[in-house]
């Protein structure tokens, strides 16, 4: 199950997004938000992140007006790997090397044809199991239980 999440900048797009993944038979669960009174990006961001990290979703999808904004709050969650992606080449990377839970998408910066590509680019890429980014990867999950 993918948890998808926006703000009131990027509700169209996610709509796109969801009946996307409806068409290629994957489900979701969507946290908000649903209409275009502004809203405080951070409250739906952190509620799907902390569904990935807990394991409820496999994955996430946040859009926002830029993507930053989610992004950032997103990779506040122990156990989290956002990448904000603008490009499909981006995409792939940050899931083969980086293993990257969730993905962020700036709906004033991307079309829907695009940001399409870059969300099924990120869901079938699976990660590369390479040592040397199983050990990077390591490395970013001791920094958090330092903290």
């Amino acid at each position: 199950m993918i948890a998808i999440a926006c703000d009131h900048a990027a509700v169209g797009l996610k709509e796109e997004i969801k009946t996307h993944l409806a068409a290629r038979g994957i489900s979701f669960k969507d946290f908000g938000a649903d209409g275009k009174t502004s809203v405080d990006y951070p409250d739906y961001a952190y509620s799907a992140a902390r569904a990935v990290a807990a394991g409820e979703c496999e994955k996430g999808i946040l859009i926002c007006g830029t993507g930053i904004g989610m992004s950032i709050v997103a990779n506040k969650v122990k156990g989290i790997r956002c990448a904000l992606c603008s490009d499909t080449f981006s995409a792939r990377a940050t899931r083969e090397h980086n293993d990257a839970n969730m993905l962020a998408l700036g709906a004033r910066v991307l079309g829907a044809g695009l940001a399409l590509d870059i969300v099924d680019i990120f869901l079938d890429t699976p990660f590369s199991g390479e040592e040397r980014h199983m050990r990077r990867i390591s490395k970013i999950s001791h920094i958090e239980n330092e903290e």
